[in-house]
């Protein structure tokens, strides 16, 4: 028993010792970081030393380029059409029933190619009438930028929001602004959640759509097992070959694909 006291004891004083070590050695490597009024500092005169608009300095190109992937997840769901394509989706795999198959990694790239297929003229608007435009010297302002290179989207937005106005208005309403004349009179912050409210109800119509195929099937299925006197054998995994084969022999992702795509112009 001594000697493992003794042990414990020689290894309890040899980590103990480790440890100061490591302390010093950190503490002699710490680095100081910049402040925030330094940093602020820097970008300030980062912004004074680009001269032109497109001349702007290495570092204000980072700062600009961070900011927009930070909130690119956020733009790309709530002003695209993201959200109509993979809640649709996801009505498909709810009712064939097949568990993760698609995977979710399928599933969110399929959506995001076929946003980038079908905000593809807005991008292209956007790349001419702001950002070259922008690089190219002929817009002198970041806030000139932004208006036109926002309008884009706000007209597709307008275009989606057009086929049922009444979400707009109630927006209109909670937010207890005048009545806009015009659409340029209606702030983003407001269109947004209108777009999105009307992409969830188009979502939500296609995948009742969706549903009822595969609703009879299940409840043909479940009728023939209870009249077999089958109960014990769950309907869910007799009917799943049946929506496979016949998802398969109606081509459903041609009709599927094909009717997201259309039901945006």
């Amino acid at each position: 028993m001594n000697r493992v006291a003794r042990g414990i004891q020689k290894y309890s004083a040899l980590f103990l010792a480790l440890i100061l070590m490591s302390g010093a050695a950190f503490a002699q490597d710490t680095v100081e970081l910049p402040g925030e009024n330094e940093l602020g500092i820097n970008l300030v005169r980062a912004v004074e030393q680009s001269g032109e608009p497109g001349n702007i300095s290495t570092t204000l190109m980072v700062f600009f380029l961070l900011t927009i992937l930070t909130l690119a997840p956020a733009i790309l769901v709530m002003t695209t059409s993201f959200t109509r394509i993979i809640v649709v989706f996801g009505f498909l795999r709810q009712a064939m029933a097949t568990q993760q198959s698609p995977p979710n990694q399928v599933l969110v790239g399929l959506a995001l190619f076929l946003t980038f297929f079908i905000m593809a003229p807005t991008y292209q608007r956007i790349n001419d009438e702001a950002i070259q435009p922008y690089i190219n010297g002929e817009i002198t302002t970041l806030s000139e930028t932004w208006d036109r290179g926002i309008a884009p989207i706000r007209d597709f937005m307008f275009f989606q929001v057009e086929k049922n106005p009444k979400d707009l208005a109630l927006f209109i309403e909670i937010s207890q602004m005048e009545r806009p004349e015009t659409p340029d009179d209606v702030p983003t912050t407001v269109l947004i959640p209108a777009f999105i409210i009307g992409e969830m109800r188009a979502a939500f119509t296609m995948g009742f759509v969706i549903y009822i195929p595969f609703l009879i099937i299940d409840m043909v299925v479940a009728s023939t097992l209870m009249a077999m006197g089958m109960m014990m054998l769950p309907p869910v995994f007799v009917s799943l070959p049946f929506k496979i084969i016949l998802f398969v022999l109606v081509d459903g992702w041609y009709l599927l694909i094909g009717s997201l795509v259309r039901s945006f112009y």
